[in-house]
């Protein structure tokens, strides 16, 4: 017993603690191809997709045979002129080969072979054709079947009893499939393989049939029917509409969205990220690996990319510099339409200078990491936006949230004309944009600072800011000379919450960063002695140290109209983790900085289930904590499509759900970023349903940050 505790404290450690470099190889990540419609297919009746040997897609419709001439697209197949002009009724490639073989209303044929295998027959006598790698061709009717070598006909064939759901060609032999029973040809002739209930679909595995269903799957041995494994209907979608066996994966097509089952849990693919329809009417895959799902409305295609987190972090980075930057801020913008970049605009935000702190954070690091001059001069075209925040406003340190021309903005209370002509300011300026004030001086203190002059323009910046805070009793004073709703450090306000409202904690955080990095560059007694004040005559330092395992709900705590503990807020563990960061870089005693070790640890371990890669980096930075396998899950999954789709996992079967609580954990194990809607740290990443329409997207810098942090710390090379 006691060798099982100690080998179980052994492996905690390295969980939680591994710090040895990590190589930087190519990984797969899967995107989304949505393909685009000639204007030949509008309205058109979508049947099967295929791919033949040569990767070459073929979608069979009402309208016709198309085909991929181009990746992305779909069009009429009229490379052979005379089929060009006839609608096949099926096609199939062949087993083995991957030919290409037609079948119309009086004749099969194919290509291959140098066009000498065709056969001609009474007309609409059959709707299906398949092909095994012996040259075997099965035909199947209404009424009858046939069975060709070639072109010699060998054998007319009775129907199994019940309806045809599905035919497959596996290892040489047929296979019919209805809703009742799976049955095998032999010597000619069907025989019942296996007998079931409400049967959908089929695919192969060495000696294993797996068989779909109106609910779930399970699987038989192909030699004799028996069950080898049970029921699962534990599943995204019980509903299978398509089964599809490629390499050593299993994937499921059903009537809502797509799957594929790995080692522990299923992979889901739905929603208009993947999907254009979310019902599945077939599935096909390409020698690469790559999925196509056939819908309702359309062909769409998970396609594998094979890429380096710095090649991901090339795309991300080059991504930002052409399509997110204003005025040197950094935004999500608002497309005209779904998804087309040539109708986006660029949107103010509240909280520009929060997520553009991450950007310029980034590219601080990188610099740290490369000694890229492009990175540099990224960080000071930034900074120049934030210098502005106090001259664009008429107000003394006060910080305005972001700035516009005039004329932009209209109906907004927060937005007032500046003394600039032809510009307005945004006023209420929040902890959000003051922390970001923060971590953008204290990196740029660390890393890109070379110069007196340079130090002195981060030096005036804070020094204004922080005097304006102290002068105004620990406010932001707006120009109606009220404290803003969240610029709000007094200890009259911070005490006011009890300890277990974030509010209290993070506060109290908030003041003594910017108390310790406004001292570290001027030198102002006033800054220090402020700071041990407010520790020890207001309790700001236990209100740090509190544990926060000790939040919990209240309705009690109203500020402004709202309720200050009615959930837990995730923009306070953005706010607390940046925080975290620049307390321990400028602590006034050892003392402090050991405590904050413990505070960035104590909060690390409460949000580790959220396997966020700014809160792992953020907690190494300052504790050495790392769960490396989080961190590394987090940059390899972030989407490479930034857009912002609708999800919906609510539906699901396969999840294990968990009972509602305060942190709004809805799941056990995290989903896969792929199937959920991109969002910044400040949203609850357990959230199974989220609203997102196509109509904006993230710059991406959620991720930069992270990426360069961690190759600044060495743990990827």
């Amino acid at each position: 017993m006691k060798m099982r505790i100690y080998l179980w404290l052994c492996l905690a450690l390295v969980v939680t603690n591994m710090t040895a470099q990590v190589i930087d190889v190519p990984f797969k990540q899967a995107t989304s191809v949505k393909y685009v419609l000639s204007e030949e297919l509008k309205d058109a009746q979508f049947i099967k997709v295929v791919v033949d040997y040569n990767d070459i897609v073929y979608v069979l419709t009402d309208k016709g045979l198309f085909r991929d001439y181009h990746e992305g697209e779909l069009s009429k197949d009229l490379f052979y002129r005379l089929l060009g002009k006839k609608n096949p009724i099926d096609i199939c490639v062949q087993e083995g080969t991957g030919y290409l073989y037609y079948l119309y209303a009086d004749q099969f044929l194919t290509n291959a072979h140098a066009g000498t295998i065709y056969e001609y027959f009474p007309k609409n006598e059959y709707q299906r054709i398949l092909v095994n790698e012996q040259d075997q061709v099965l035909l199947l009717g209404n009424k009858k079947g046939a069975l060709y070598q070639r072109t010699k006909k060998m054998v007319n064939l009775k129907l199994p009893e019940g309806t045809l759901v599905e035919a497959y060609v596996y290892d040489k032999k047929f296979y019919y499939l209805t809703t009742d029973a799976i049955y095998v040809m032999e010597n000619m002739d069907w025989k019942v393989l296996h007998k079931g209930e409400n049967l959908t679909a089929l695919t192969f595995r060495h000696n294993t049939i797996f068989v779909g269903t109106t609910d779930g799957f399970y699987a038989i041995d192909s030699y004799n029917g028996k069950t080898v494994l049970g029921k699962n209907n534990k599943l995204p979608v019980p509903n299978i509409t398509g089964l599809l066996q490629v390499g050593n994966q299993l994937w499921f097509g059903s009537d809502n969205g797509g799957f594929l089952q790995e080692p522990d849990r299923f992979r889901y693919f739905a929603g208009r990220r993947w999907l254009d329809h979310n019902k599945v009417i077939d599935i096909s895959s390409d020698s690469k690996g790559d999925l196509y799902f056939l819908t309702p409305s359309g062909l769409n295609k998970v396609k594998y990319i094979t890429q380096t987190l710095a090649e991901k972090t090339k795309k991300i980075e080059d991504d930002i510099r052409k399509y997110h930057m204003r005025f040197g801020w950094v935004n999500e913008f608002r497309y005209g339409s779904p998804g087309d970049l040539k109708t986006a605009h660029s949107m103010d935000n509240d909280n520009d200078g929060l997520w553009t702190s991450l950007y310029l954070g980034s590219q601080a690091f990188r610099y740290a990491v490369t000694g890229e001059e492009i990175a540099k001069r990224y960080v000071w075209e930034s900074f120049e936006s934030y210098e502005r925040l106090l001259t664009v406003n008429p107000l003394k340190g006060f910080p305005a949230r972001t700035f516009e021309r005039r004329g932009i903005i209209i109906d907004d209370d927060a937005w007032r004309p500046s003394q600039e002509k032809e510009w307005d300011w945004k006023g209420t300026t929040s902890t959000d944009e003051y922390i970001a004030y923060l971590f953008v001086v204290s990196v740029m203190d660390k890393f890109i600072v070379k110069t007196e002059e340079d130090k002195q323009r981060i030096t005036n910046f804070i020094d204004a800011i922080m005097t304006h805070i102290i002068e105004n009793d620990y406010y932001f004073v707006d120009v109606d000379g009220q404290p803003t709703r969240w610029g709000r450090w007094n200890p009259e306000y911070v005490n006011w919450y009890p300890d277990y409202v974030s509010d209290r904690k993070l506060n109290s955080a908030h003041l003594i960063a910017g108390l310790q990095l406004a001292y570290h560059l001027t030198g102002k007694k006033i800054y220090k002695t402020e700071a041990f004040r407010l520790m020890e005559e207001h309790g700001y330092l236990e209100n740090i140290m509190i544990p926060m395992k000790t939040m919990r709900e209240t309705v009690e705590y109203v500020h402004m109209g709202d309720v200050m503990g009615d959930s837990w807020n995730h923009s306070d563990d953005e706010m607390s983790f940046l925080t975290y960061w620049v307390l321990h870089k400028y602590p006034f005693n050892n003392e402090l900085k050991q405590k904050y070790e413990t505070v960035a640890r104590d909060h690390w371990e409460l949000e580790r289930p959220e396997k966020d890669g700014l809160w792992e980096l953020c907690t190494y930075g300052v504790s050495g904590d790392i769960d490396m396998a989080s961190a590394l899950f987090f940059l390899r999954e972030f989407n490479v499509d930034l857009d912002r789709y609708s999800t919906k996992n609510s539906h699901r079967n396969d999840l294990e759900f968990l009972p509602g609580n305060f942190r709004g954990q809805t799941t056990k194990n995290l989903l896969y970023p792929g199937e959920r809607e991109m969002h910044r740290h400040n949203t609850n990443p357990f959230a199974l349903d989220q609203g997102g329409s196509q109509m904006s997207r993230l710059a991406g810098d959620e991720y930069l940050l992270p990426y360069w942090m961690a190759r600044y710390y060495k743990l990827i090379e």
